[in-house]
């Protein structure tokens, strides 16, 4: 639970009032999932030198969880730490093993750079480069929106606590996600170690694209074959690297954008449903033929593949 009070007497924790960050809306949207209680006070400054209470305080006052003093803490990639990423550091695997996380310390870990350091990144002015020709907005774009707009008479605070309220949603699922992935990552890495063909075959759809683009025992993979959430089997290219999303093999041109009787026909297979215009996904009636369909690109010379 969340509650802003005007009194230190009732805080037990102190950010900065005024315009909000992303950096200190997902920290009261952490300490909040942390602490299950945090009254907040939010003040335009705030001096801890004669602080007599253990209070969290953060973004504000120079203190352990500010990041605005000269000998702030940088991270070993040279990105700074805001307030976020601070009590991130001294509280999130105490919170991970409090919520019964499996594979805590590696969550903690894969949260900290999938998501927090990025928050810290941006708070700090260091910003991604992006070379989209159309506007992109970052989670940080996106919290600033909850700024109360001109003209429009909104409540600092109100909107304040509709901030966090959007942010502990979206840290509660980025926690799942990462948890999820983690799991999956080590189902992978199973998998991979077993594999000697050009593809690899999941019997459950597993998020494997971040391990098999950085294991070296995917090197040579080719394909990802797994059910589909549409029913069948689906076979998906892989692409050249994570940044790099160039296929290392695309399905035959004549095949793109066919399905059902149409695309049986000119590959030969029975049991087709749909291949994408772009040739990165083919969907099968079943495994069986996903398997067909290896055989049939794999077992010749083809001028599809780009590796």
């Amino acid at each position: 639970m969340l509650k802003l009070v005007n009194d230190l007497k009732e805080a037990n924790c102190v950010t900065h009032s005024g315009t909000m960050h992303a950096d200190e809306v997902f920290a009261t949207a952490f300490l909040e999932l942390f602490l299950s209680e945090v009254r907040l006070l939010r003040v335009n400054q705030f001096d801890i030198t004669n602080l007599n209470k253990e209070i969290i305080v953060y973004d504000i006052g120079r203190a352990k969880f500010d990041h605005h003093q000269e000998n702030a803490l940088i991270r070993p990639t040279n990105i700074p730490y805001s307030s976020l990423g601070l009590l991130w550091k001294e509280y999130g695997e105490e919170f991970l093993a409090k919520e019964n996380v499996s594979n805590y310390q590696e969550v903690f870990s894969y949260i900290d750079k999938d998501f927090i350091e990025g928050i810290d990144a941006v708070d700090n002015g260091v910003f991604p480069t992006i070379s989209a020709n159309y506007k992109v907005k970052t989670l940080s774009d996106i919290i600033k929106l909850f700024n109360p707009s001109y003209q429009s008479f909104e409540n600092e605070n109100t909107q304040f606590l509709k901030a966090v309220a959007v942010a502990k949603e979206i840290f509660k699922e980025e926690v799942i996600n990462a948890e999820a992935k983690i799991k999956a990552k080590h189902k992978v890495q199973t998998i991979l170690q077993n594999t000697t063909t050009k593809y690899l075959l999941l019997d459950e759809f597993l998020p494997y694209e971040e391990e098999v683009l950085t294991n070296e025992l995917a090197k040579d993979i080719l394909f990802v074959i797994f059910p589909s959430n549409r029913g069948g089997y689906a076979i998906k290219t892989l692409p050249k690297s994570l940044d790099d999303k160039t296929p290392r093999q695309e399905f035959p041109h004549e095949w793109g954008g066919l399905v059902n009787e149409d695309l049986e026909q000119v590959v030969g297979i029975k049991g087709l449903i749909f291949c994408h215009k772009n040739r990165f996904i083919l969907t099968c009636k079943d495994k069986i033929t996903a398997l067909k369909i290896m055989d049939l690109l794999l077992s010749k010379d083809n001028d599809c593949i780009i590796i």
